[in-house]
């Protein structure tokens, strides 16, 4: 029956705007059953144009009571015209393609319109095609919407798909992994953008968490094959949720209720924690599609090491996931491989600028811990290609060195230097030097100098050992250690000519690079002495012509522009801390230079 045909509560109402409603449903109902698809879709895209007035005038002003009444009675109309038994499917089913998303914007304005838009979407989920549904609702979320209230205007549509779910008959796991992706597209992009106290996100993840009840509650009633490619997707999904809301600490909630799907995904926390519980998943779910990939892999690694570290803040989190996290732990301590891959997993979290800082924090003491006490290297050189590991690791601790440079929290940014000497410690020497070599190539001044003075420390540990065992005569293995001379080498000349000579030519910039420049001195000179005390030239620092080219490319131009600086700011006295700050520089500036005089006339 069409629309005209339909009884309407509003159809003798006074309202100008229910009457408006009635003439626009009316034109729809009759170019609709008279075949004409340019007239129908004109006549669909009035009742949008319409809806939106009423929206637009609603939304921006909940306030506003004369309209809000108005959205309301529209609102009410629409649904029980929906109702109506009598209503043919053909205009049911031109409707849905544009309903759904009109009759959200109003969900913006109270949680009573949020209700009725649900109801709404509801109602053409029950009588339209679930597949149908799914792609209408999926652009829905999908399509650019600049209302006031987004993080209300997605949530009936969320908990639509929820309905869908339920309702798809075959290939599930096809039509689910579709929705997937841009349910999480638009959350991420609400969650990083609003208000975080605002009671419309909680809502909004509240109703993404539901449908993964939904998810689950499909997937156990599947056959095997099936079942294990929708638990994979709905382990990815739960992860990539759990990322995003972690935008706050408070949502303790959430992660528990999260938490809970863990053990049906089949994962474990040390599957989580070291990636390969991932990395299984996304085998069963993508497969080879590369396009796949990129829309799945955004967040699930995030919320992967964020499993765990809820767990390291709450006991609760763990006993929702029925994980014993002490076990975990004692896991990584005892075996290198997997700590490394621990440690590349836990980048996600240090280099995350939307993660509130109690995360890394308790991240950073994680680290803490698994690198502490006796820990296993028994992933030595000689037996393992450690190399495969060392890109992750080298990302991880770039990640670690933003947080000594940004964390206002002095006890993080100890714990974090801590963090990033116990995992250079875990590295092979062999691959040590190159790791430190290129964390100061890619580090701004203040890090340059506090990597330079770890390269200091780890020369003047090996020269130790290599001087304590040339006195003891032990075992010839430990001999053989002994002639390792990874950090006394030419390379150190490099490292030191990187920041005293950049590669743009000319000396460094002062006083910005102080620090850089006093530590890179400052090695220049331990090695000099050390060489010069020991009568060895492993780092080619006493040969002539390294000599004079630290002297003439170096030094010199560098004390030429300190002693400019100085004469420059000499008089002024709001530049005595510019002086005072290139003191320590010029210092050891001129003993670096005295030591070479020296060299050069012997």
């Amino acid at each position: 029956m069409s629309v005209e045909k339909t009884q309407l509560d509003g159809s003798s109402s006074t309202n100008p705007l229910l009457l408006h409603l009635q003439q626009t449903l009316t034109s729809c109902s009759k170019s609709i059953n008279g075949g004409d698809l340019n007239q129908s879709q004109t006549s669909v895209s009035e009742l949008v144009n319409f809806l939106d007035s009423v929206s637009d005038a609603a939304v921006p002003e909940p306030e506003n009571e004369d309209a809000k009444t108005n959205a309301l009675e529209i609102l009410t109309e629409i649904y029980n015209l929906l109702c109506s038994p009598s209503l043919d499917q053909e205009i049911i089913d031109a409707l849905s393609f544009e309903l759904p998303k009109s009759v959200s914007k109003f969900a913006g304005v109270s949680p009573e319109f949020l209700e009725i838009a649900g109801r709404i979407i509801d109602r053409f989920i029950k009588t339209c095609s679930p597949r149908d549904m799914l792609s209408i609702l999926c652009e829905a979320l999908d399509s650019p919407n600049k209302t006031v209230k987004a993080a209300a205007y997605v949530s009936p549509l969320i908990s639509g798909l929820s309905e869908v779910f339920l309702s798809i008959r075959r290939r599930h796991f096809e039509q689910i992994k579709v929705a997937v992706p841009v349910i999480v597209k638009v959350v991420n992009a609400i969650s990083s953008e609003s208000d975080y106290e605002d009671t419309e996100l909680e809502t909004l993840f509240d109703r993404v968490v539901k449908n993964a009840h939904c998810i689950q509650a499909v997937s156990t009633k599947l056959e095997d094959g099936v079942n294990e490619k929708l638990r994979a997707l709905l382990g990815l999904y739960v992860l990539q949720i759990l990322a995003l809301v972690s935008v706050s600490p408070t949502h303790l909630p959430f992660a528990l209720r999260l938490a809970c799907f863990l053990p049906y995904c089949d994962v474990s926390y040390l599957g989580l924690i070291t990636g390969s519980d991932v990395d299984t998943m996304s085998r069963i779910v993508i497969g080879e599609d590369e396009d796949d990939c990129m829309s799945f892999s955004s967040h699930v690694y995030l919320g992967a090491s964020l499993s765990v570290i809820w767990a390291q803040m709450y006991d609760e989190v763990a006993r929702a996931a029925k994980e014993d996290l002490s076990v975990v732990k004692t896991e990584l301590q005892n075996n290198q491989m997997k700590r490394w891959q621990a440690i590349g997993m836990l980048k996600h979290i240090f280099s995350s600028v939307d993660l509130p800082w109690e995360f890394k924090k308790y991240a950073v003491d994680f680290l803490l811990y698994i690198t502490s006490g006796d820990i296993s290297h028994e992933l030595d050189d000689e037996h393992n290609d450690s190399s495969l590991y060392m890109t992750s690791l080298f990302s991880a601790l770039q990640a670690i060195t933003m947080i000594i440079i940004y964390a206002s929290d002095t006890v993080l940014r100890k714990n974090a230097f801590e963090a990033l000497k116990r995992v250079l410690a875990d590295i092979p020497n062999s691959q040590r030097f190159d790791i430190l070599k290129a964390l100061i190539t890619n580090s701004d001044s203040s890090m340059v100098a506090i990597l330079l003075d770890l390269v200091r420390g780890e020369m003047h540990r090996e020269s130790t050992l290599r001087t304590s065992i040339g006195k003891n005569e032990v075992l010839e293995a430990d001999n053989k250690a002994s002639q390792n001379t990874l950090f006394w080498s030419t390379s150190i000349l490099e490292l030191v000519e990187s920041v005293l000579r950049p590669v743009k030519g000319g000396p460094p910039v002062l006083p910005e690079n102080g620090d850089a420049v006093l530590s890179a001195l400052n090695l220049y000179r331990f090695v000099l002495m050390t060489e010069s005390a020991g009568k060895t030239n492993y780092t080619g620092v006493l040969s002539k012509n390294s000599l004079q080219k630290a002297y003439n490319e170096w030094l010199l131009p560098l004390r030429m522009l300190v002693t400019g600086i100085v004469a420059e700011n000499k008089s002024d006295q709001l530049a005595v801390e510019t002086v005072c700050a290139l003191n320590p520089v010029e210092l050891v500036l001129y003993r670096c230079i005295e030591l070479v005089e020296e060299k050069l006339k012997h």
